[in-house]
């Protein structure tokens, strides 16, 4: 079985073959899903794919009722590598207080067979709350938290579905940020910018219309780590997107520390046919991507692990796209089917760092924190959270004015437990994600 601690505020990419399943947590009380692959197969012994929603259901904060609560879902597109098990997620014991949906959905109903059975459920969901909310709204009351829906981009067809009739204020559109989560204002921890889909590809093909964000995480001593979350797109809008942000002033709305790479490490994302028809490398786009990295920027492939070689016509992850992206970030790509092995897979975590926005946390480091205990001792207790960057523990309480600046890595995740538990002493109790 796959195992992870949440970290206190950062990113996870969860290993699901070749899809996507993305946990944003903001903080004790706040974790945002976005997209979901869950597959029967995570249940099986040996298993290199997690169950995703199981491991939810573990590390979730909950409500006063218990019941664990997903703060926030959002679809970046249809597809079943992005939407698989979603029909499982509702009926689980998770409360999703909102959800985020792209009007392609409404489009897409009406194309027999085109939508799969946990799209449809999704789609129908979505509906559900669209008709809650307007209720509420006939009501002269907000929906409750279960019920709220944001729906992000245009559609030419807009006017013949039921979610044209809600208020302006449950709509965001290209250009625009959003701060609100499950109707709570989370201004100074997270921001949401919203890149695609752009009205003039509603009618294209899925992954041309998958949502696009960039997301800031920030803490209250304002370290601020930026992802890039760019769905299924292909070169024609990531290049529109990066264009648009530089002629507009926009830059730093493009500025990343971690990359998702679009479409599971896809070649589409930098190589395309030129006049002739020929494949050729797009050096503008990976210049444009470079400009914008961060210091020690990463680049994630949800993927199965790289093959050795690759032949024309194989699916991602393509080896032409990894090489790629390590000319930008002189780091190796964190593949999620491969990290730290390819027969262990664990998920990849990110925590807020105040030297590179996000920093990759190791995962044997990220365990062993999960047994450390520091309940008497909360200068201690903040050591370990900086030698962890930041990560694996929640701790109820302030964190001191001033926390000394400690070793990073293995060395100083010892020094930290030692220095919190003032000998080599077996830990008396353990805390973690959503301990209160």
């Amino acid at each position: 079985m796959i195992e992870a601690a949440l970290p206190a505020s950062g990113l996870v990419f969860w290993p699901v073959g070749t899809g996507d399943s993305t946990t944003i947590v903001l903080d004790e009380k706040t974790v945002v899903q976005v997209d979901l692959r869950d597959m029967k197969q995570a249940d099986e012994e040996g298993a290199v794919v997690a169950a995703v929603i199981d491991r939810l259901e573990e590390t979730l904060p909950v409500t006063a009722d218990g019941d664990p609560y997903l703060a926030l879902f959002v679809l970046t597109h249809a597809d079943l590598d992005h939407c698989c098990g979603f029909g499982d997620l509702l009926d689980s014991p998770i409360l999703i207080g909102e959800i985020w949906a792209t009007p392609r959905l409404w489009r897409e109903l009406a194309e027999e067979g085109a939508m799969c059975d946990d799209a449809r459920r999704f789609q129908e969901e979505v509906e559900r709350r669209v008709q809650a909310t307007l209720k509420a709204v006939e009501d002269g009351m907000e929906p409750a938290s279960g019920n709220r829906v944001r729906i992000i981009g245009y559609d030419e067809d807009r006017d013949q579905h039921s979610y044209a009739q809600l208020p302006d204020s449950y709509f965001t559109f290209p250009g625009e940020a959003i701060s609100m989560i499950d109707g709570v204002d989370v201004s100074g921890r997270f921001e949401a910018f919203v890149h695609a889909p752009f009205k003039n590809d509603c009618a294209g093909d899925r992954n041309d219309t998958s949502l696009a964000l960039q997301v800031q995480l920030r803490d209250p001593d304002g370290i601020v780590g930026r992802a890039l979350l760019l769905g299924d797109l292909a070169y024609p809008t990531i290049k529109q997107i990066f264009d648009f942000s530089e002629a507009n002033g926009r830059a730093d709305r493009v500025a990343w520390d971690v990359l998702l790479s679009p479409h599971h490490c896809s070649k589409k994302v930098m190589y395309g046919p030129d006049e002739n028809g020929v494949e050729e490398r797009k050096q503008d786009v990976l210049d444009q991507l470079d400009r914008h990295a961060g210091p020690a920027a990463y680049v994630v492939a949800s993927s199965r692990p790289f093959r050795d070689a690759d032949k024309s016509g194989d699916n991602p992850p393509h080896l032409l796209a990894r090489d790629a992206y390590e000319e930008i970030t002189a780091l190796p790509i964190v593949c999620t089917g491969s990290h730290p092995t390819v027969e262990a897979p664990h998920p990849v975590v990110f925590a807020l760092d105040r030297d590179c926005g996000f920093a990759l946390v190791d995962v044997e480091e990220l365990q062993e924190s999960k047994v450390a205990s520091l309940s008497t001792d909360r200068a201690g207790v903040w050591r370990l959270l900086t030698a962890l960057g930041n990560t694996a523990v929640t701790v109820v309480g302030t964190a001191p004015s001033t926390i000394p600046q400690q070793t990073r890595g293995a060395d100083g995740v010892r020094e930290a437990v030692r220095q919190a538990r003032g000998d080599e002493a077996a830990p008396a109790e353990a805390i973690g994600f959503g301990t209160e």
